[in-house]
């Protein structure tokens, strides 16, 4: 819209403009709070994601330490029991 037409405007004209602006603008700020809470949301997973990928490894490698000593007791149980009853 040009000077000369918002010129020839009324005053309630000029005021329905500005509060239809206003509404707009309250609208697209709300819109961006929840797109910036959204990005964050999936920084948060993001990173968290990472983390859980690296307790998950550290997990793995804790069972598998401890299957390899039940295995080992197992077997020293097995030959102990073997040498008591002098069988192989």
């Amino acid at each position: 819209m040009t000077d000369k037409e918002l010129h020839r405007l009324s005053r309630k004209e000029l005021l329905e403009m500005l509060l239809a602006q206003t509404q707009e603008n309250d609208k697209l700020k709300e819109e961006l709070r929840r797109a910036q809470r959204q990005l964050s949301d999936r920084r948060l997973l993001q990173e968290n994601a990472g983390s859980m990928a690296e307790a998950a490894m550290r997990l793995n490698a804790v069972f598998e330490a401890a299957d390899r000593a039940a295995q080992q007791y197992l077997e020293n149980v097995r030959r102990s029991a073997e040498e008591r009853t002098g069988t192989k």
